[in-house]
């Protein structure tokens, strides 16, 4: 009895017998049991609870049983990494079997245990499978190395594994190498780093091993041969002469191979001779594509499609085998159809038009249409045959089927544009079936005949005038098409009528439409046949470019991205790779799979927008934290709001404490000391009168009392203040300080590891703010950081209109959120100091600076009252001023003492005004653009 009887059991609370059947005696009975576990595990049942049960089975002779006692442990040691470790042994032991079966089954678990517990044994197994005698343990080892450069890069690299991946294509055994390509390529993918690149000498090994391989690696000797750029003809001509025999292999995917590689080298053949036999060669083989099944013949298709786009020359001969068949499915009628418009010829074209006149006879409408289209393309592809196309588009008229006649008329339009003055004789035919349009692109075509011809047609206003009486009605594509008409019937015709009929469009086109384009066109015409007909006439009747195939082609970059990528399925999408595929990894996360930051945080209103695993997934995620409140409470912790921000799915988001600072504008001026202070703990770094300025202390100039005489200390870099303590980050300790250097607003970060084991992996995103802060890079590069050990980095930010929170105002909170890879996402919050803001090029002319500050909102503005700082000591004071890229505009005496007028300029903050009282108590304010 076959095992289907394990799938077929309706048995409820059979976990319990199966824990007991599992530790039997008896080993069929443990087998038996370990089958209707797995049996169960596919079908979507949670037995994660039998996993003790089931590793203790792995000290088996029995292959059959230990390969599924291994598939249990690749789907379930991920949500069960502890218990996992009792199976490194068995491993381990496994991997010196002298069975090369065993050998290879244990390696190739353990690659596919994505646990970093199980990595670190893996690496002597592995060491020793590539180099065991056994070709198939050595070719299952190789790709290993692929699964396991996906877990951990470091130790790939550390260990030699990539050289000896190297090596392993100059192995005796073709499969090995074509593993050891296949590892190499998925490496080189990626990773982004150029670690497979073919030479002179591997390049004859590859070609060596591909008459020898199996089908599928062929397949990645040849992709990886498509990459390959041939340095002369020579050497092209030695690579398309080793590869020409697999265009007669059997499985397709080889054949498109093939041909990719053979495409790849001719761009260096300088031989005509030889190209025109290498089209002749490749014909056959894709022709022999269209005889499999129509899912297979779809995707030939597709990729005949690309081929012929670029080389015609190649199936020009062949296009008979295009012609549909009656029981084709309609995704393949279409293919052939667009692939035979790129075959018709000359030559050819009289075969051609009888298939499409045929075609636009079926039942299935959407093909009629795409038959009818496609005389219309040869008609302007091929100027020889554009009469013969208009005979068959004319006896498709005659046969009145409604759908058929406005394609006709649609394509006729573009044979007009493409042939001007040549087949206007066909109008009277056309204009017989105005009644049976009614699609709006059919209807725009005949209007636009009309207007274009207008001089020919007697009745050409009583034409328009049938349209015109449903005007309002139409679409916007019939509608600018019947104004444009209406103008040039006008100027070609300027009698009563068409007089009556331009007041009517262009008083409805302008007045009654909340059409923007069609009101903007109606409003150029008026103003245009109001001031100069003469001027309109060269406008509107002016000669117009001939036009080429329209549908014909794509844009050439896009072709040739295309091709090299061939036979796959970026050539069924016709579309390049990166448009449809993102690279991620399921141990070790990217950066760039890190969410948008335009996108990632709350919206501007500040409502939480939470889902974390999907829009990481997805790389455009839509998490989000509730806007800072522009007050000095600080704000309750929020762990869930920001959700799994940074996190890959399933960690732990219970340090989601946020530690707040302040929010009020007056604490962010006052932060425009030295740097500014971070979080509401950045006192805990300021212990001492010396290190810490005073709050109000605006530019650090001291204070205390108030002496003009007093010289500043010099400069020292204060410490950075704690935005996130040890007992809110599960031991480490995050300090920071958002600051200008070189001309750039830099973060300045510390990362204090209080734990006993090291931390990497550490990435940083910033909530929407105030000023639209991001970090160029979300890696923090700090590398690891050993227990005990503070790592520091500078963090270059932008400032993007996409992280802009309007309803933020001025206020300085700037929400943080840092991952690493043990720890998961930390959330914490930190303060934008003014200064921080302020850009080099402050700078403005003093006889400006009044109406600028004046013209600018009171009500917008805000302050904050400084003490200690003396009228007297301007020139003392200014190189402190320009320092913090604030300029002294003015300085005048008045009754209550001296006022300064200082300017700077910041994205968000537009100037800045600070005056100075007789008691040297001051006021700065700030008022946003």
């Amino acid at each position: 009895m076959s095992d289907s009887k394990y799938f077929s059991t309706t048995k409820k609370g059979e976990i319990h017998e199966y824990k007991e059947d599992l530790r039997a005696v008896d080993r069929s009975k443990r087998k038996d049991s370990v089958k209707k576990v797995i049996a169960a595990m596919t079908v979507g049942k949670d037995v994660s609870m039998l996993f003790p049960d089931v590793v203790n089975c792995m000290q088996t002779d029995d292959l059959e049983l230990k390969k599924l006692v291994y598939l249990y442990l690749i789907n379930y040691a991920k949500t069960q990494p502890d218990l996992a470790i009792m199976g490194v042994n068995t491993f381990v032991k496994d991997s010196q079997d002298p069975n090369p079966l065993i050998r290879a089954l244990a390696v190739r678990t353990m690659g596919c245990i994505r646990v970093d517990k199980i990595t670190e044994y893996l690496c002597d197994p592995l060491q020793r499978c590539l180099k065991d005698d056994d070709p198939y343990v050595r070719k299952t080892a190789a790709v290993c190395v692929a699964k396991l450069f996906d877990i951990n890069p470091e130790l790939v690299e550390d260990r030699g594994f990539l050289d000896t991946l190297k090596d392993l294509l100059a192995d005796s055994n073709p499969m090995v190498v074509a593993n050891a390509v296949a590892a190499l390529a998925e490496i080189h993918e990626t990773s982004g780093r150029d670690v497979f690149q073919i030479t002179s000498q591997s390049l004859f090994k590859l070609l060596r091993a591909l008459n020898e391989c199996t089908e599928w690696g062929q397949v990645f000797i040849l992709d990886s041969l498509a990459t390959y750029t041939a340095k002369d003809a020579k050497d092209a001509e030695a690579i398309i002469e080793r590869v020409t025999p697999r265009l007669q292999h059997a499985n397709c995917a080889v054949v498109l191979s093939a041909v990719k590689v053979i495409l790849k080298q001719m761009e260096l053949v300088d031989d005509d001779v030889l190209k025109k036999t290498l089209h002749k060669k490749m014909a056959p083989p894709l022709v022999t594509l269209l005889s499999a099944e129509p899912e297979i013949q779809y995707v030939a298709l597709r990729n005949i499609h690309l081929v012929v786009s670029k080389f015609p020359q190649i199936l020009v001969h062949e296009v008979k085998v295009f012609f549909c068949k009656y029981n084709d499915p309609i995704y393949v009628k279409m293919e052939k159809l667009e692939i035979m418009i790129q075959l018709a010829s000359d030559k050819n074209i009289d075969q051609v038009l009888l298939e499409f006149k045929e075609y636009a006879t079926e039942v299935d409408v959407d093909f009629v249409r795409k038959a009818v289209r496609a005389i219309g393309r040869c008609a302007v592809s091929l100027e020889r045959a554009a009469e013969r196309c208009i005979n068959v588009l004319l006896e498709l008229i005659q046969t009145k089927l409604n759908y058929v006649v406005q394609e006709a008329i649609i394509v006729i339009k573009d044979i007009f544009r493409r042939y001007p003055n040549r087949y206007e004789s066909i109008i009277a035919t056309l204009c017989e079936n105005l009644e049976s349009l009614d699609e709006p692109e059919a209807k725009a075509s005949m209007i636009w005949i009309i207007g274009e011809y207008a001089e020919r047609i007697e009745n050409a206003d009583e034409l328009l005038e049938t349209f015109l009486e449903s005007f309002p009605e139409e679409t916007s594509l019939v509608q600018l098409q019947l104004v444009t008409a209406t103008v040039k019937l006008f100027l070609k015709k300027p009698t009563e009528r068409p007089q009556q009929m331009i007041q009517l469009v262009l008083t409805y086109a302008t007045q009654e439409t909340d059409n923007p384009d069609l009101r903007d066109r109606a409003f150029v015409y008026w103003r245009l046949l109001s001031t100069d007909p003469e001027a309109a006439k060269e406008v509107v009747l002016a000669e117009k470019p001939v036009i080429a195939d329209v549908g014909s082609g794509m844009e050439p970059q896009l072709l040739a991205t295309l091709l090299q990528n061939l036979s796959s399925l970026a050539s069924v999408y016709h579309k390049p790779p990166e448009t449809f595929v993102s690279r991620t990894r399921l141990a070790v996360q990217r950066a760039e799979d890190l969410p948008n930051p335009e996108d990632h945080f709350g919206d501007e209103s500040g409502t939480a927008i939470s889902s974390a695993d999907a829009a990481i997934a997805d790389s455009a995620a839509a998490a989000g934290a509730p806007a800072a409140a522009a007050s000095t409470t600080a704000l309750s912790p929020q762990p869930d709001l920001l959700g799994d921000l940074l996190d890959l799915g399933g960690g732990d988001t219970s340090n989601g404490n946020v530690h707040q600072g302040s929010h009020d504008l007056a604490s962010s001026l006052g932060g425009l000391s030295m740097g500014g202070t971070g979080g509401s703990n950045a006192s805990q770094q300021y212990n001492s009168p010396q290190a810490q300025p005073a709050a109000d202390d605006f530019f650090g100039f001291g204070g205390g009392s108030g002496s003009s005489a007093r010289t500043p200390p010099a400069p020292q870099a204060p410490p950075l203040p704690v935005i996130l303590p040890a007992d809110k980050g599960k031991g480490l300790t995050v300090s920071g300080r958002v600051t200008r250097q070189n001309g750039q607003i830099v973060y300045k970060i510390a990362l204090a590891n209080g734990t006993q084991a090291p931390m990497d992996g550490f990435m940083v995103q910033f909530n929407k703010n105030a000023f639209g802060l991001s970090p160029a890079n979300q890696n923090i590069p700090v590398g690891s950081v050993a227990p005990g050990q503070t790592a520091t980095a500078d963090l270059v930010l932008n400032q993007a209109a996409g992280m802009l929170n309007a309803a933020a105002g001025t206020t300085p909170t700037l929400q943080v959120a840092i991952r690493n890879n043990q720890q998961g996402v930390l959330y914490m919050s930190d303060s934008v100091p003014a200064s921080a803001l302020f850009t080099e090029g402050g700078n403005m002319d003093p006889s400006t600076f009044p109406p600028t500050w004046k013209g600018l909102p009171d009500a917008s503005e805000a302050s904050q009252h400084l003490q200690g700082v003396t009228p007297g000591n301007i020139e003392a004071i200014k190189p402190r001023l320009v320092a913090k890229n604030v300029f002294l505009m003015a300085a005048r005496g008045s009754p209550s003492g001296a006022i300064w007028r200082p300017t700077a300029r910041a994205q968000g903050v537009s100037e800045l005004k600070l005056p100075h009282d007789a008691n040297f108590e001051g006021l700065i304010g700030l008022r946003p653009q």
